[in-house]
C-alpha cells in the first residue's frame, strides 16, 4: 500500500478530494472549524497516484484528534492502515490519547472505530444543528434515513508502539 504524507502531495489535489467527497474541505464539529486540506495527514495512492484514502489530524496538548477519514475502497485495509499511521505519529509526539468525532447516523464508522479499540466517550446532543449554522449544506438526513443530530466522540489510549 502506497501511503504518503499529505505534505508530499499538491494541496490542490487534497482540496479537490475534499470538494469531491465532502462538498468542501471545511469540517465543522464541536471541537472546532477546520480546513481539512490544510491539516496534517496521510493519503493512500493507487498505481495512478489517485487518492483512494485520506486521513487528517491535529494535535492539542497531549492529544491527537482525527478530523477526517475516508476510504474509497472498503474492506481493503485502507482505513486501518491510515489509522495506524496516525497512531504512530501520535505516539512519536507524546500523545496520551487519540480522539475523533462522528455523527449519530454513521453506524459503519462507529463499528469500524470500535473494532480498532476506540470507545465512546461523549455524546454531543444537537451538535450538528449548531454546525449547520456555520455549514448549512450539512444534510438533515444521513445514512439509512437516520436524522443527523448528534456527534459521538470516541477515544483510544496511545500505547507508544502505534497499536
Amino acid at each position: 500500500m502506497n501511503i504518503v504524507s499529505l505534505e508530499e502531495l499538491q494541496r490542490e489535489k487534497v482540496t479537490d478530494f475534499f470538494h469531491q467527497h465532502w462538498g468542501s474541505p471545511k469540517m465543522v464539529i464541536s471541537s472546532g472549524v477546520y480546513d481539512c486540506a490544510s491539516l496534517d495527514g496521510f493519503a493512500v495512492l493507487n498505481r495512478d497516484r489517485v487518492i483512494t484514502g485520506l486521513i487528517t489530524y491535529v494535535f492539542k496538548d497531549a492529544e491527537c484528534e482525527i478530523i477526517s477519514l475516508d476510504s474509497l475502497e472498503e474492506k481493503k485495509g485502507i482505513g486501518t492502515s491510515l489509522m495506524e499511521e496516525v497512531e504512530k505519529v501520535a505516539a512519536e509526539n507524546g500523545c496520551r490519547r487519540i480522539t475523533l468525532i462522528t455523527t449519530n447516523d454513521n453506524l459503519l464508522a462507529l463499528k469500524f472505530y470500535q473494532k480498532r479499540g476506540f470507545r465512546i466517550s461523549t455524546i454531543h446532543r444537537d451538535a450538528v444543528e449548531k454546525a449547520r449554522r456555520i455549514k448549512p449544506e450539512i444534510p438533515m438526513i444521513g445514512n439509512d434515513g437516520i436524522p443527523i443530530q448528534d456527534e459521538i466522540e470516541l477515544e483510544k489510549g496511545v500505547t507508544g508502539d502505534g497499536k
